[in-house]
């Protein structure tokens, strides 16, 4: 049998898009000789179609485009991702399905019986879970057709009731298809690897999963489909774009390569991709940043440069009295190495009109916070009105250390269409930019190496605010993305009133979070949909 792994990027919404691609796919399989096309989870409407679901006239577009496929289909049988009304009356309207269409109709719906409800997913707010096992016939083979989580409910890491695998398995498939929409973080594709392994070995049959690319907003789906053999061999697509290949259960296939992941190249390709995805799916083309000579805005500077082309990047620098003049050649070195376009605008006058205005209020009082918090948000209005008049969508620049701690300023610093780097801790910003100047440097070496400073007021340091990145960053991983208590942080050697102050800060500073941008997704466990904490709340505080 040979089955087509069509590993698309779809439009979220866009039916007319989705429908062309799925039917290219389709005829690509056909004339590769397919038996059977298979494409990704909800690959029609695109995943997370979210709220859109509750809207009848979404899922019944989703339905008219799969019968006009099936209508159109000469060759193949085709496995696609949809949305589909629950029959029973019971529970909700909705199922997450697949679809097998063959002789000009839907011919079968498979609904998906696991619903994650947990980091980014929510799909028990719209869908009812299947709870009918049957295999699907094609080409005389019995094929196990699952959805994503489907498979997820494995020895040791039991997350449901229900096994849907083990009621497949009863009826002796000789294939597990699974479709997927599952998003990229930094260690998700091993294991994805060791779940499909578990499946093909176990079963002793081979596993075709056909998962999603493309980007919606804030979660990147890096594809990376596979076929997984029971004794472990496997061949792996292409990674942060489409592809195709086909599968034939009676030849060899040519094994991927098993070579260590190197996590800050994922990160970089991710990044670029979700960049460069967020701006073609949005109509933008040109976008502006903030360029202070540090390293965080270089580093967003490099990757958008790479995602969207250098002369679509707009980059303004705007230095106040406290501005170093090292950080000022720091920052027109890299718009230079760069090629990006770049403008100096002071904001000295500016904030010397502000504090005079304000002088009535502030006459008798120290400098402090609240001037340099000015400073930030003058660069904002600038960055804004240069957004405004051109045209150029703002990327914020500020990192997870940052927005974990509360260190930025709303209306500032905070401001921008989309956080580039707002899922990288700072010493992961620092990994990234010796990636970027890998073969030669574009990101000036001494941006790199001088301690990172707000200059805000006179000789300031990051570091007269906050503990030293590589610890600062250890110890918020650990209570963000592990969830470790500040008992079992303080068990682990980190000193008390230190893990006290780190976990009030970031617990303080979720208001600050939620008048964000969307941050791209790279890590298990990102600020935004992926984690949902109240405001109003005094627990570890």
């Amino acid at each position: 049998m040979k089955i087509a792994l069509c590993q698309i990027n779809p439009h979220t919404g866009y039916f007319e898009f989705n429908r062309n691609k799925i039917l290219d796919f389709i005829e690509k399989s056909r004339h590769a000789g397919a038996h059977l096309a298979v494409f990704p989870e909800l690959s029609l409407p695109g995943y997370p179609p979210r709220d859109f679901l509750d809207f009848d006239d979404f899922t019944d577009s989703c339905l008219l485009e799969a019968e006009k496929i099936a209508s159109l289909v000469h060759g193949p049988t085709v496995v696609i991702g949809s949305p589909t009304y629950n029959k029973s009356g019971r529970g909700k309207m909705l199922h997450n399905s697949a679809l097998l269409l063959h002789n000009g109709k839907i011919e079968a719906e498979i609904h998906k019986a696991l619903l994650p409800n947990y980091d980014i997913f929510d799909e028990y707010r719209y869908f009812e879970p299947g709870r009918d096992f049957r295999v699907a016939e094609v080409d005389k083979k019995k094929l196990a057709i699952t959805i994503c989580e489907d498979l997820w409910n494995i020895e040791g890491k039991y997350l449901y009731v229900s096994d849907p695998m083990q009621e497949l398995a009863k009826q002796n498939p000789d294939i597990i298809i699974n479709i997927a929409a599952s998003p990229f973080s930094e260690q998700q594709f091993e294991r994805r690897l060791d779940v499909m392994r578990f499946h093909a070995k176990k079963y002793r049959i081979p596993v075709v999963y056909v998962n999603m690319t493309g980007a919606q907003t804030e979660l990147i789906f890096d594809g990376r489909s596979m076929i997984v053999m029971p004794d472990g061999r496997y061949k792996v697509l292409a990674s942060f774009q489409e592809d195709f290949y086909v599968f034939d259960t009676d030849a060899i296939f040519e094994e991927s390569a098993a070579k260590p992941e190197n996590n800050i190249e994922l990160i970089h390709d991710a990044l670029v991709f979700g960049i460069r995805e967020y701006f073609t799916k949005l109509g933008f083309k040109k976008a502006v940043l903030g360029l202070s000579g540090g390293i965080d805005s270089a580093v967003v500077a490099c990757l958008a440069c790479e995602a969207i082309g250098s002369g679509n990047v707009s980059g303004l620098l705007m230095p106040s009295q406290f501005s170093s003049q090292h950080s000022v050649d720091d920052a027109l070195k890299l718009a230079q190495n760069a090629g990006m376009v770049h403008k100096t605008l002071s904001i000295q006058e500016s904030f010397t009109a502000v504090e005079a205005t304000l002088h009535p209020l502030f006459k008798n009082l120290a400098f402090n916070i609240a001037e340099e918090n000015i400073q930030a948000r003058l660069r904002a209005v600038l960055l804004m009105a240069y957004s405004n008049k051109f045209g150029h969508i703002l990327l914020n620049t500020s990192n997870k250390s940052e927005a974990a701690v509360g260190y930025g300023t709303l209306y500032g610093d905070m401001c921008g269409g989309l956080s580039v780097i707002g899922d990288l801790y700072k010493t992961q910003v620092y990994e990234l930019a010796h990636y970027i100047n890998r073969e030669s440097e574009i990101i000036p070496m001494n941006i790199i190496t001088k301690a990172p400073s707000a200059e805000l007021r006179p000789n300031q340091k990051d570091s007269d605010s906050l503990p030293e990145y590589d610890i600062l960053d250890e110890i918020l991983r650990l209570y963000i993305e592990e969830t470790q208590s500040p008992a079992d942080l303080v068990a682990k050697g980190y000193e008390k009133t230190l893990v006290a102050r780190i976990v009030k800060l970031v617990n303080t500073s979720e208001y600050k979070r939620y008048q964000s941008p969307p941050a791209l997704r790279v890590s298990t466990k990102a600020f935004g949909t992926g984690r949902r904490l109240p405001i109003a709340a005094k627990y570890l505080s």
